[in-house]
């Protein structure tokens, strides 16, 4: 490759980072110098239904209890996988440290997910026990079914008012891992953090279906102290009322601990610093309003359909929301329209964009913690220890304000993906990430995502994989061919649309009748809905073409069928 810049960040001095520590030594066990101090009032954890509140010393006797059961009754012990199917719960995370402490693995899933969906996550990381949430038990068994993991090794959240059935519950477990013999900690050798897999995280990556991300403590410890050190935690840098975190304050966890944003910075972050984070199982709207003003939040780490809903929802002006000094939005892009009213609805608060990916654990930059309001459709500045570069179509490096595809090489890195050499080759070289995306880093040191060179779609601030829709649809008895881009949409960002050419068979059907083309289009929408999860679903619709433009080696030409995509405009449909 020919010259060009590699640029480092320059919001502050990175600290030391401990290679010999898993996750819950560092959150639980571990002082360091920066961490700022938890007076013993402030709650770790709040249930945000009924506010009870778990302190620092609770979290640590739940998570050693669940440690002693699952080490006694379930043999969990060195590089086993669990897999948490669950929505947000103040035992998540104690359920997830009690696993790293005896050497394990936690596989996050999403609990919305379908049965063939759950069933793959299983099979890819060879997990041999599940968590779950009460309301995801039928999936979840018969995941496990298909699978042929044993039902004795599903454990389920207690949520009051939901059936557990005849499972074993996290409050048993707790109470029967008091009793027993404290298990062996799973202790690393210094240096052993940097390759021991914490997370097998699921990323659909540049292409392709979706991949288990091999995410080691080190990364996740990584990004907390890189945050810290860019947030200046711990110093007084201005005045106690415009500092940015600080103990005591209180976070709403309304984003999903099984997606990365919400593991690593809504969570594990957040934890680092003081504050107390109150545990809303799933989004609703009006539901997160009442959240806000209950316990007094004073931070919110949002996607852009929540930023695009307190904007335009009317039901907003019924809640008084003055108590909230921090907006993070990340995820996807935030449009300048939307970021402008979000700028006026908070006029005292402190407002903001980030970026990062599952294959960087999880933030790469973030708005300057000098500034109170992050520059619209800037990601913000690099974090400490982030180091970029600007790849161009030719391969050569581009220099400060050239566009092409942004790469990044950051302790937080993620280590490959799981079994998958040839995904990991092309997304993991010499230490660097390569993004798909592109974009260009200013002289000022800010970074500035223009557009997606990746096939992945961002629906909701998830990733949709279009060869995932593909391989459904043509499973479909009228489809031949099949292709799937996003399509702009003002809530979700964008949403899937799919290109489809009729089999034989079909184009009889509608040759003969064009009233029967309806039917087949709503029969193709129905047999992706039935199979996936919602996000996934052709909410742009279906358009029926002739073929589908390919290569000659037989690679579809997405791009084209993408730019026809943005002339197509569906009105969005937010859903409270």
């Amino acid at each position: 490759m020919a010259p060009g810049d590699i640029l480092s960040a320059s919001s502050g001095v990175l600290p030391p980072i401990p290679d010999n520590l898993t996750i819950p030594q560092f959150q639980l066990d571990h002082t360091e110098p920066t961490r700022p101090h938890r007076d013993a009032g402030i709650p770790y954890l709040v249930d945000d239904a009924t506010g009870k509140g778990i302190g620092f010393a609770e979290a640590r006797e739940r998570t050693q209890a669940l440690a002693n059961a699952f080490s006694s009754l379930y043999k969990i012990g060195n590089d086993d996988v669990v897999l948490i199917f669950s929505r947000n719960h103040v035992d998540y995370p104690f359920a997830l440290w009690a696993v790293h402490r005896l050497g394990g693995v936690i596989s996050p899933a999403n609990p919305d997910y379908s049965r063939g969906e759950l069933e793959f996550q299983l099979r890819a990381t060879k997990a041999s026990l599940i968590i779950t949430y009460p309301d995801a038990l039928d999936t979840a068994t018969a995941a496990a079914k298909a699978y042929g993991l044993p039902l004795d090794r599903i454990v389920v959240f207690s949520v009051a008012g939901m059936s557990t059935g005849n499972f074993v519950t996290i409050d048993t477990l707790v109470k029967r891992g008091s009793g027993l013999k404290k298990a062996p900690e799973f202790k690393l050798k210094p240096g052993e953090a940097k390759t021991k897999v914490a997370l097998l995280s699921f990323s659909s990556g540049t292409t392709g279906t979706p991949k288990a991300v091999a995410i080691p403590h080190f990364a996740v410890i990584a990004n907390i102290l890189q945050l810290a050190a860019h947030s200046k935690i711990n110093t007084n840098y201005v005045d106690w009322k415009d500092q940015r975190y600080r103990p005591g304050d209180r976070a709403l966890a309304v984003l999903p601990f099984y997606h990365i944003y919400g593991l690593v910075v809504n969570l594990h972050f957040l934890l680092y610093c003081g504050m107390s984070i109150v545990v809303v199982p799933k989004f609703h709207f009006e539901a997160m309003l009442k959240s806000i003003v209950r316990h007094r939040i004073t931070h919110l780490m949002l996607v852009p359909p929540q930023a695009v809903l307190l904007c335009k929802h009317p039901v907003v002006k019924n809640y008084d929301l003055s108590g909230v000094r921090y907006i993070m939005i990340g995820a996807a892009p935030l449009s300048d329209e939307v970021n402008q009213q979000m700028f006026a609805l908070f006029p005292d608060a402190q407002i903001g964009q980030g970026y990062g990916m599952t294959e960087t654990s999880t933030v790469i930059s973030i708005w300057p913690i000098e500034s109170k309001r992050g520059i619209s459709g800037s990601a913000g500045q690099l974090i400490p220890g982030v180091v970029a570069r600007i790849l161009k179509p030719d391969g050569t490096l581009g220099k400060v304000g050239e566009v092409g595809e942004v790469t990044f090489k950051a302790p937080s890195n993620a280590l490959r993906y799981y079994n998958n050499e040839k995904a990991t080759k092309e997304t993991f070289i010499d230490g660097w990430v390569r993004t798909g995306d592109e974009g260009t880093i200013t002289a000022d040191g800010l970074l500035y995502i223009t557009d997606r060179i990746k096939e992945i779609m961002k629906v909701r601030g998830f990733q949709v994989a279009p060869a995932e829709l593909e391989g459904a649809l043509l499973d479909h008895a009228d489809v031949s061919d099949a292709c799937v881009v996003g399509i702009p949409d003002d809530y979700s960002g964008e949403v899937p649309l799919a290109f489809i050419v009729l089999s034989a068979d079909a184009a009889a059907r509608v040759a003969s009748d064009l009233n029967r083309l309806e039917p087949i289009r709503a029969g193709i929408i129905k047999h992706i809905a039935d199979q996936k999860i919602a996000y996934k679903h052709l909410a742009g619709g279906v358009e029926f073409v002739e073929s589908i433009p390919k290569t000659p080696s037989g690679k579809l030409l997405r791009r084209f069928l993408r730019d026809k995509a943005k002339e197509i405009k569906r009105p969005a449909k937010a859903k409270l």
